[in-house]
């Protein structure tokens, strides 16, 4: 079977019926466990792990907020470009940063861009 959202070739047995659509099991997570950004118990969280021992960022959270230094403020999109990555997974990551008062985002018209907390 394929799966009706990335279009990946699935064992019938590993596809994921949600909302009508067949899905494969990455599909099928990303679309039930959507990204919060404002998550005030995630925020409380993290800022007791970065109390305990200090801040230590994945290497893709790293690439993220080195991009958003350098630029001072950017896109998601502009950002899933530069990095070679989905907005998808530029809001993940985006989000844990957030909930670690790290990056937060900012309104400038009708555009929302990352930039630091």
């Amino acid at each position: 079977m394929r799966c009706e959202r990335c279009g990946q070739e699935v064992d019938a047995a590993e596809i994921r019926n949600h909302g009508g659509q067949n899905l494969c099991e990455d599909c099928f997570l990303d679309t039930v466990s959507q990204v919060k950004t404002c998550d005030p118990w995630a925020v409380h969280l993290a800022k007791s792990v970065k109390g305990r021992g200090g801040l230590s960022l994945t290497p893709r959270q790293e690439k993220l907020y080195d991009l958003v230094k350098e630029r001072k403020e950017i896109s998601f999109s502009e950002a899933a470009r530069l990095l070679g990555w989905s907005e998808e997974e530029v809001r993940r990551d985006f989000a844990t940063l957030r909930h670690l008062e790290v990056l937060r985002a900012c309104k400038r018209g009708d555009l929302v861009l990352m930039t630091l907390f």
